[in-house]
């Protein structure tokens, strides 16, 4: 499997879900956060992809899908942390955190096999 048969749909999830939570909540972070890490995400996958079609590897499609995996789970933790202390909203929070830490993971753990 290729990085991006995993960062393009992953990316989309990450636009559709950054849009709903500013339709719901009218949070402009969900927004920056879901819509800005996707958008990266998906123009990774589309440089990979361009990348794969030419027979070759962009470093940079691979640095940018890194940091932006990375980055989403910095971001999206805080949030959910204040969240569990202040609301005791603990289902949602459990659920989140095992999405995204295993969707970074399978990620990361592509890059990882990619480079080595």
């Amino acid at each position: 499997m290729h990085d991006f048969c995993f960062t393009i749909p992953y990316g989309l999830v990450m636009v559709i879900g950054g849009v709903i939570g500013f339709a719901k909540k009218r949070s402009t972070a969900s927004l920056a956060g879901g819509f800005g890490t996707g958008f990266l995400l998906l123009i990774a996958g589309y440089v990979s992809l361009k990348a794969f079609k030419k027979r070759k590897n962009s470093s940079f499609a691979l640095i940018l899908e890194t940091e932006s995996s990375c980055g989403l789970q910095a971001f999206t933790q805080h949030p959910h942390g204040i969240s569990f202390n202040e609301k005791d909203d603990q289902i949602p929070l459990i659920t989140a955190s095992k999405f995204e830490a295993k969707a970074s993971k399978m990620l990361n753990g592509r890059m990882e096999y990619k480079l080595g």
